[in-house]
């Protein structure tokens, strides 16, 4: 409230968020490994081995089930002969030889529900789920390697610094029409993400999910990598490449709904019809077409921050993005308008919700130090990146998401030359004071089917036949350049760390699209054509080489740990809008056609000052307007006078004296 004296009149609401948050801490027990205790359910639950005890050990829990057996290769199948006996609070537990179970079998539950419904089912807490090339079932998979993965590489998140994330996804990220690999994304594609300057990794559709076409974010099996890509080891490869590679890696979790499918996932799991989620119209998410997770469940709760703790502690995640967080917060899921702050302290607020997002940050940074927990909030929830003891939630950034909304709202609707600078400011400068903000101006939402990239609504067709370097075309040149604006101005007023999407550095053409019945199963927009950008006489060499060098420009001046931009000056006749921030002096010109000679630029202090970026230089495609070779002195009065060529960002630096 000292920092947003709106928030006064909430206080309360704040206190008993912050109240409910403590007593369900000091529930677990005393101490702060308690919450990283009770996070151990998926140690207990499953199926495991003990090889000391020489026996595994099967449990589930299905709290309303009639009966549950285990079946399998080792079985046959048979539904009869190795049934689970009922123990306390609602968890049915078998016991087993060690010579029982091998590496590799096939594994199911058959659960006799509650509505006598009889199903086979995969285990809950799975750690591999494989799907059959014929038939396309699901099944459980005994995954008990003889030899444990040996890592190579530590890595310190609290080391990062200001995340530059990547965003990408496994499958897609190779040039041929398949799926490809977790190890081949190692090897392939993480050297190029450590090349263009990126210091982070989000992976995408990690998590088990039976449609290829959901972009990973229907789970199904919440403790298995997903089996399309590799095995749980090449995973571990991937994570372990990348922290040689001086890179975190993040998972897209996706703890706000489940798939409905009952064969591969978890719903009515028990035939009660809301075991893990709500009975009813509460427990559908009707745009989404998925299940919602009942938090105010104690074993959900547990199950869930069990699985964070998975991920963090067997194969080393560096934090987390958590998907649909705004969806989570709200009874609404977010679909009705914020007005005020009536509309995140009101009825519509899921208590239940929110408290173990608490409890999710609270873990995840007490288990990793340092470690990432990102926000996906369209809404703005106040202190949702404030810490716990100020009656924050916890979570060390959100996604700017407002940002690339506005952009392609810009490119669809509005004229190049009736751009409001003064409206530009304020959606890229807009975010709550003290919490940390992920600016982008395109992630894999604007790729998608339906949509456009940036560079493809820039140049659309024209991309098909005049990217190459001797071709000049007004439409593509126009594109380029704001292209390489646009990033640039996102980079500089949007936040304190970036996102890309992968590709889109360097102008990736057309869309995203699964194979799917509707286009006759095609990969062909299902990859990423790195050839392009590999070509020397292609433009797209042009943008990757500008988004490297903004990487380094960031990385070189600490500019996203610096405080927001401040703005300089805005002259709406010319369209140059200029700010400074981390010391630089960013000038940026949207004019379509005039370049300003001699613009006058008020600054402080009295030291020259040189180019340190120019989007206009000829290695990056443009013009080369602009000598990168001069000083720019400053006046007595405090006056830089500038050359600002049309559609080009200067980034202005001190220059050492």
């Amino acid at each position: 409230m000292r920092n947003d004296p709106w928030l006064t009149p909430y206080q309360g609401a704040i206190g008993q968020r912050s109240e409910r948050f403590n007593e369900a801490l000091a529930a677990l027990g005393p101490g702060a490994g308690a919450l990283a205790a009770y996070a151990n359910g998926h140690k207990f639950m499953g199926i495991h081995l003990n090889a000391m005890a020489g026996q595994w050990t099967v449990r589930e829990w299905a709290p309303a089930a009639r009966a549950v057996s285990l079946i399998g290769d080792f079985n046959g199948w048979n539904r009869e002969s190795h049934p689970l006996s009922a123990a306390d609070n609602g968890i049915w537990q078998l016991h087993l030889p060690a010579a029982s179970l091998d590496h590799g079998q096939q594994v199911k539950l058959h659960v006799v529900g509650a509505d006598g419904s009889r199903r086979d089912r995969i285990p809950a807490c799975i750690r591999r789920a494989v799907q059959d090339p014929n038939s396309h079932d699901y099944a459980g998979q005994i995954w008990q390697p003889p030899q444990p993965f040996k890592w190579q590489h530590t890595f310190d998140p609290a080391s990062l610094g200001s995340p530059l994330i990547y965003e990408a996804h496994v499958g897609m990220a190779g040039e041929e029409l398949r799926v490809h690999t977790y190890r081949e994304f190692a090897e392939a594609i993480l050297p190029r993400i450590a090349r263009a300057g990126y210091n982070t990794v989000q992976l995408m559709a990690v998590q088990e999910h039976p449609y290829y076409g959901s972009f990973g974010y229907h789970v199904s099996s919440f403790f298995a990598p997903c089996s399309r890509f590799g095995t749980p080891e090449d995973l571990k490869y991937l994570i372990d490449t990348a922290h040689g590679l001086g890179l975190a890696v993040l998972l897209d979790v996706v703890h706000s709904h489940a798939v409905k499918n009952i064969s591969e996932g978890l719903n009515d799991f028990d035939g009660s019809g809301n075991q893990y989620f709500h009975a009813g119209p509460r427990g559908e998410h009707p745009g989404w077409d998925s299940k919602c997770f009942d938090y105010g469940r104690p074993e959900v709760r547990q199950f869930l921050l069990s699985n964070l703790r998975y991920w963090l502690e067997e194969f080393r995640f560096d934090g987390f993005r958590f998907d649909g967080v705004t969806s989570m917060l709200y009874h609404s899921h977010g679909t009705k308008a914020f007005g005020s702050y009536d509309d995140y302290f009101g009825a519509d607020a899921d208590a239940d919700a929110i408290l173990y997002l608490q409890l999710a940050s609270k873990l995840v940074a007490t288990f990793k130090p340092g470690a990432l927990i990102i926000a996906e909030d369209m809404s703005g929830m106040p202190g949702l990146c404030r810490p716990h003891a100020e009656g924050g939630m916890g979570f060390t950034h959100r996604l700017a998401m407002g940002i690339p909304d506005y952009w392609i709202k810009l490119l669809k609707h509005s004229r190049d030359e009736d751009w409001n600078l003064d409206e530009l400011w304020n959606v890229l400068t807009n975010r709550r004071f003290g919490e940390a903000t992920i600016a982008y101006a395109e992630s894999h939402d604007q790729a998608l089917v339906g949509d456009k990239t940036l560079a493809f609504r820039l140049m659309d067709k024209e991309m098909y036949d005049h990217m190459g370097k001797d071709d000049a075309n007004p439409v593509v040149e126009r594109g380029i350049a704001l292209h390489k604006l646009i990033r640039l101005t996102t980079l500089a007023l949007g936040g304190e760390a970036w996102l890309s999407f992968m590709g889109n550095e360097f102008g990736h053409p057309e869309w995203l699209d699964f194979p799917r019945e509707g286009n006759g199963w095609s990969y062909h927009y299902c990859r990423r054509q790195w050839s392009l950008v590999d070509n020397s006489k292609l433009k797209y060499q042009w943008l990757a080489a500008f988004d490297q060098s903004l990487m380094r420009l960031v990385r070189d001046h600490q500019l996203l740990a610096a405080p927001p931009a401040r703005l300089l000056a805005i002259d709406h006749e010319r369209k140059i809008l200029c700010a400074e921030r981390a010391n630089l002096i960013f000038v940026l010109n949207f004019s379509v056609g005039n370049s300003a000679f001699g613009h006058p630029l008020q600054v402080e202090g009295s030291a020259p000052r040189h180019i340190a970026l120019d989007t206009d230089a000829a290695a990056f495609g443009g013009h080369g307007r602009v000598d990168p070779s001069i000083d720019y002195p400053v006046t007595a009065a405090g006056i830089m006078n500038l050359y600002t060529p049309s559609r080009t960002g200067l980034v202005f630096a001190p220059t050492a004296s």
